[in-house]
Order: structure tokens, then sequence, then C-alpha cells
């Protein structure tokens, strides 16, 4: 990684460009660029974050973004190769015990809840129907009492 970073900034460098003025261009904070040209991977929230702004820095100093995108893949497999086992399967272990993490706009699903809500409605809307055939069947029925006056309606 840290040879990518040093391609990186000699580019740069050899263009004119100053670390603030890329970072405005690729609308990156500084800082994040100063990371990408020392190799520090471990600034970047995940790997295909870091992997964009790889990409995207290196078009625009004018270098090939996809053979720097390919040095870092490999880059990439050798870091992970050399991870033992154990700590995979730790990891693993690690992240089945984390309780789920759910956005506030994702619906959680609970199928008791669900299941009662749709009884709920069936009836609501069964009561709906019952009231509304009853107003219905009145004001069709062939007599309307007001004040003491039948009123008879014929069609």
């Amino acid at each position: 990684m840290k040879d990518i970073g040093l391609k990186l900034k000699e580019k740069r460098e050899e263009n004119g460009v100053s670390i603030e003025e890329a970072a405005e261009d690729l609308k990156m904070r500084p800082s994040q660029i100063e990371s990408l040209e020392s190799g520090k991977r471990e600034n970047f929230k995940d790997v295909m974050t870091l992997k964009y702004f790889i990409r995207d820095y290196a078009k625009y100093l004018g270098l090939d973004g996809e053979k720097i995108i390919d040095e870092f893949n490999e880059y990439l497999f050798d870091f992970t190769s050399k991870i033992p086992v154990n700590d995979i399967e730790k990891a693993k272990e690690t992240n089945k015990s984390k309780k789920e993490v759910v956005s506030p706009y994702t619906k959680v699903s609970n199928n008791g809840n669900n299941i009662k809500m749709f009884i709920i409605s069936l009836i609501i809307v069964a009561v709906l129907i019952v009231v509304g055939y009853l107003i219905v069947s009145e004001i069709k029925g062939n007599d309307f009492q007001d004040n003491n006056t039948t009123y008879i309606i014929r069609r």
C-alpha cells in the first residue's frame, strides 16, 4: 500500500498540485489525501471506500486508475492471505454474538404483531361494511320518518 501511496505522492508533486488543491478538487479532506499517500489504509472506513478514493485520485493525477486498482487488489490479496485462520474464525464468532444493527429506516419484521394487526384490520373492515350496509338499506327503505310524518318513496 505504501508503494501505491508513494506513486500518488510523486505524481502529485510532479504535477505541482498541493494536497489542499487535490482535496478540494476531489471533494475530500486533506487528511484523506495524506493517508492515501502514506499508505494508511486503516484511516478509511472500509476497503471499498479506500478503493474508490485511490482510483479517483489516480485518475485526477493522470495515472491509469485501473492499473493502480489492480496493484491495490494484489496488495489486498497478499495482506488478507497472511491473516491466520484462527483470527478469521474468532472474527466470525464475534460478529455472530453482536446484536444486529438495524437502520431506523428499516422495518423490523415481527410476525406476531403483524398477524394481530391484520386480524384487527379485518374486524374493523367487517364492522364498517356491516354499518355501511345498514345505513344504505335504511336509506333505500320505503319509509322515512320526520316529525312523526311518514313519507313513502316510490320508484
